[in-house]
């Protein structure tokens, strides 16, 4: 998904009007594109030769550490928009003292 995700900002930079109008910006454009999009086909690769060599769509025997650090990030990320929430919701009071504090907080 990252690979497809770089694919396609790099394909939303070439189409960027800047490219016509700067060669040099073009041509660096260039070659990001061509170097994630053989990045893309080499992960692509290396996903399909492990899913034939071990026969299961998990990468857990492959890779031990990352599902606990997919797991450390869904944590996270749940942990932030909780925080983000609070945020928003201090925001939207009216600035007193006690409410101040615990924004800054």
């Amino acid at each position: 998904a990252m690979s497809k995700s770089a694919v396609k900002i790099s394909s939303d930079l070439l189409s960027n009007p800047l490219c016509e109008q700067e060669p040099g910006f073009l041509e660096m454009v260039t070659a990001f594109d061509t170097a994630m999009k053989r990045m893309d086909s080499f992960n692509q690769e290396k996903v399909s030769w492990l899913w034939l060599e071990k026969g299961t769509p998990g990468f857990s025997s492959v890779f031990p550490s990352l599902n606990m650090a997919v797991k450390r990030r869904e944590q996270t990320l749940q942990d932030y928009k909780r925080l983000q929430s609070k945020v928003e919701k201090y925001e939207e009071k009216e600035r007193t003292g006690p409410v101040l504090a615990k924004l800054h907080q």
